[in-house]
């Protein structure tokens, strides 16, 4: 029984293959994922294997890409994007993924190029906010004045201390 069962999957192999391929437009070359890989992943290496690419000797200035689509071969149908956190599946015969490397504004007609993305955790500075604002500069002052109020308090206390001392024991 487990012979038969043996037998049949190697005489009817998967449907799907356990990976999905991916057509990068910048390099022409197809790149391959596992299944299940999200497409903002994908789209990161990516964009890293063009860089290094690049700057391995290739030259030029490649665009990088911006998101995967799915479109079908042979028919004006509109594709399927897929966003940074989709899953990437493969629509089967016909359907092939790929990368978008260029988005054009439809009101203005500017070509929009996609920019390298920045890690989640980096910090992001405003460069068109002065970095030192009247409530940062009032803060510290306000520090600098608690801090010396406070020392004003505790130098009394330590003045005194020696008097109250001897008016607790003359009282006891």
């Amino acid at each position: 029984m487990a012979e038969d069962k043996e037998n049949s999957d190697i005489k009817n192999p998967q449907r799907y293959p356990s990976f999905v391929e991916v057509i990068c437009k910048s390099s022409g070359k197809t790149r391959r994922f596992a299944a299940e890989t999200e497409a903002g992943f994908a789209v990161n290496l990516i964009n890293n294997k063009v860089l290094s690419d690049v700057s391995g000797g290739g030259g030029g200035n490649i665009p990088l890409a911006s998101h995967i689509e799915a479109v079908k071969e042979g028919v004006e149908e509109e594709p399927v994007s897929f966003g940074p956190r989709s899953v990437l599946v493969d629509y089967g015969p016909g359907w092939k993924l790929q990368t978008v490397v260029e988005q054009k504004d439809d009101v203005t007609g500017v070509q929009v190029r996609p920019t390298r993305a920045r890690k989640a955790d980096a910090k992001v500075v405003d460069e068109s906010q002065p970095s030192f604002s009247f409530v940062y500069i009032g803060k510290i002052l306000l520090a600098f004045l608690l801090l010396f109020v406070f020392g004003a308090i505790f130098t009394l206390l330590l003045e005194n201390l020696p008097q109250f001392i001897l008016y607790i024991n003359s009282s006891v």
